[in-house]
């Protein structure tokens, strides 16, 4: 009896011990976390859409309807130095309704990087998952990534994000002139899994108020001594509330040996103009000069594979309150008659956007 008394006092010690060990680490992390928290800053956004799939050139997707988030970010950025920061940004996204596999919605790291910079060389330098200058002045032109991406990246004529070291920065003092240059891995936000790599290049000017070109192009080595390049020009202006952009595309993509290499142009026109302090109209055209031959694995806008097409983005930007915006759009893809087969019907899918940063 006095063995069974015994025992029990000794489990009750050691429950309490890992009571209060637990107690410890939980208060050790939420002290190292709030400091961190305290010196740093959190911040994202989140993009969802109720869609309706009016018309569709698959027939299985025609009539289809729901609630989806196309982007959620949650970003931690912190100054280690007075010319040192880091940052780290999750990435979330529903499933889209033509994927094979409904799923769940899973976070990825999206960028993680060390960034330095030099205010006497007028240089900021990446090293890490960082964003490509891919797409980087279009979508600021642009502005309307809440409602779709822009040509190059739906189409998935390049990416966004890749592993590896970048310097941008101005030739001169009044930044009219600059340059963003990377070498990456060329696997995106997945891991390296060969040699091959890609160099990008970006040169940007800003020679009056208001008006932005850029001349953009990359280059990537591929298996079996492949390679893929892409260039693109662009013409903007932003200035007194109006946003005007075109951009032309032209992608090569080598097959290898005894093969046909496959070419892709295309170019968009787009634009918004701000109707009232709340209040902003938007407008989009793509052309596809070129079948997208994987255009059905577009998550949210797919696109028929078998014929060459143009897509019509519109939409109205209503902001009741800072940082949160309420955009009815429509997106109508019209098919051009293809070299076989039949032509695709027309894809029409209105959807009610709901954009909120934080």
């Amino acid at each position: 009896m006095k063995l069974k008394i015994n025992h029990s006092i000794k489990r009750i010690l050691k429950s309490y011990q890992c009571l209060l060990f637990t107690l410890v680490i939980v208060t050790l992390l939420s002290s190292v976390s709030l400091s961190w928290s305290q010196n740093g800053k959190i911040s994202g956004y989140y993009i969802g859409d109720y869609y309706y799939l009016a018309s569709a050139h698959n027939e299985d997707w025609q009539g289809r309807h729901g609630f989806q988030y196309r982007r959620i970010y949650l970003n931690y950025d912190k100054n280690i130095a007075d010319d040192l920061a880091i940052r780290l940004r999750f990435e979330m996204n529903s499933p889209s309704f033509n994927a094979k596999e409904p799923g769940k919605i899973a976070p990825f790291v999206k960028h993680g990087y060390l960034k330095w910079s030099d205010s006497d060389w007028r240089t900021t330098s990446y090293f890490g998952l960082i964003g490509t200058p891919t797409f980087a002045t279009v979508e600021q032109i642009w502005g309307y990534r809440s409602v779709a991406k822009t040509l190059e990246d739906l189409h998935k004529l390049g990416s966004s994000t890749d592993f590896g070291v970048a310097i941008k920065g101005s030739f001169d003092t009044d930044k009219k002139f600059s340059y963003h240059a990377m070498l990456g891995n060329g696997a995106g936000t997945k891991g390296e899994a060969n040699s091959d790599k890609k160099a990008y290049l970006s040169l940007t000017a800003r020679p009056v108020e208001g008006l932005i070109t850029e001349v953009y192009g990359e280059f990537g080595t591929g298996a079996n001594q492949t390679s893929n390049y892409m260039f693109h020009g662009l013409l903007g202006y932003q200035k007194n509330r109006l946003n005007l952009g075109l951009l032309i595309s032209n992608k090569t993509k080598q097959k290898g040996k005894d093969k046909e290499d496959e070419t892709r142009l295309a170019g968009s026109i787009f634009g918004s103009m701000q109707l009232g302090d709340r209040l902003t109209a938007l407008a989009r055209i793509d052309r596809n000069f070129d079948p997208h031959t994987t255009g059905e694995k577009i998550s949210y806008l797919p696109h028929a594979a078998t014929a060459t097409s143009n897509t019509i983005i519109l939409g109205v930007d209503w902001s009741p309150t800072a940082n949160t915006h309420i955009i009815p759009n429509l997106v109508a893809i019209l098919y051009d008659e293809p070299e076989k087969g039949d032509k695709p019907d027309m894809d029409l899918q209105p959807r009610l956007t709901l954009y909120y940063k934080f």
